[in-house]
C-alpha cells in the first residue's frame, strides 16, 4: 500500500516502522502456516470477554434452519457489547420467537455461555463484498442508523 488517498495521518497510523499493520487477526500453526481469523475492528467485547464473531457464526452455520449469518457487537449499558446475529435462512424456513430462541440455545450449549447471540435478526440477504465476505462494518452503521431513528 502507498497510502491513503488525502489523508497522510491515516497512511501514517497504519505502520509501526515499515510494516503495515492491516487490522487482520490470525495465527501461525506448528508448521509455520498462518491462519486468518479476522479483522481487530470485528472482535466484540462482552462481559471482559475478547469474542471473535468466527467462531460464533461457524455455530450458528451448523444449524440446520441457517443458510448464512453474521454476527457483530452492539452497544450495551452493562456488558459493554452484546452480541447480535444476523441470519438468512434456509429456503422454506419460517422465522419465529420459537426459531430463535432454538438458534441461540444452539450456541449457548456448544459455545462458552457469554458467546450466544442475545438478540438475532433475520433477514433475507446480509451486505457481501464482490469476494464473498460479509461486511459486517455495513451491518454496524445499520445498527447505528436504527438507534438515531428510534
Amino acid at each position: 500500500m502507498l497510502e491513503y488517498w488525502r489523508n497522510p495521518g491515516a497512511t501514517e497510523d497504519k505502520y509501526n516502522g515499515e510494516w503495515l499493520r492491516t487490522g487482520d487477526l490470525g495465527i501461525c500453526d506448528e508448521d509455520g502456516y498462518f491462519w486468518f481469523k479476522g479483522r481487530a475492528d470485528d472482535v466484540i467485547t462482552t462481559l471482559g470477554y475478547r469474542v471473535g464473531p468466527g467462531e460464533i457464526e461457524d455455530s450458528l452455520l451448523k444449524h440446520p434452519a441457517v443458510a448464512v449469518a453474521a454476527a457483530i457487537g452492539i452497544p450495551d449499558p452493562v456488558r459493554t457489547e452484546i452480541i447480535k446475529a444476523f441470519i438468512v435462512p434456509v429456503a422454506g424456513i419460517v422465522a419465529s420467537d420459537e426459531l430463535t430462541s432454538e438458534i441461540q440455545d444452539w450456541v449457548r450449549t456448544r459455545l462458552a455461555a457469554h458467546k450466544y447471540p442475545r438478540e438475532l435478526e433475520f433477514i433475507d440477504e446480509l451486505p457481501m463484498t464482490a469476494t464473498g465476505k460479509v461486511m459486517r462494518r455495513v451491518l454496524r452503521q445499520r445498527e447505528i442508523d436504527d438507534k438515531q431513528e428510534a
